[in-house]
């Protein structure tokens, strides 16, 4: 099963929008504290609209509470430095999706030590994705290679 991870999530619509594509797809969602917004913030809730009580989420006090949780799995970074295009890339069953915060991305200690991936970009001064497009783009691509 897959799982997608937010490292450090600033954006409460984003987050909200991340857990909503969870919920429709039966991804766990992991939450690295600290986290830009409070778990009740409404601006979370509505982006998430009805669908809280379908995802299940975990929230992380620390980067290693959650290392802990992802024993077995290969932690695949989602990050604009990365090497490899995340449609070339190939994911296995047990893959844990990480995706850093809005305004830094995932920490170099993460990237460095961890297989990473990146979006690609036509226009040379786009430097990123919205949050919540590249967790869906990484969630179903990694879906459709595993045939789900």
């Amino acid at each position: 099963m897959l799982q997608v991870a937010l490292i450090y999530p600033e954006i409460p619509p984003n987050t909200g929008n991340i857990a909503r594509t969870c919920a429709a797809t039966n991804t766990q969602l992991h939450l690295v504290e600290p986290l830009g917004f409070e778990i009740s913030d409404r601006q979370l809730k509505r982006a998430g609209i009805d669908y809280w009580e379908y995802v299940d989420v975990t929230v992380h006090p620390h980067i290693e509470s959650l290392r802990e949780a992802s024993k077995g799995g290969r932690w695949i970074c989602f990050s604009a430095r990365g090497s490899q295009s995340f449609r070339e890339f190939q994911y296995q069953d047990g893959d844990w999706l990480l995706f850093g915060s809005e305004s830094s991305g995932l920490p170099e200690e993460i990237i460095a030590n961890n297989l990473t991936v990146q979006i690609p970009m036509e226009h040379p001064k786009v430097r990123s994705l919205n949050l919540s497009v590249s967790a869906a783009l990484g969630l179903f691509e990694a879906r459709r290679q595993l045939g789900l």
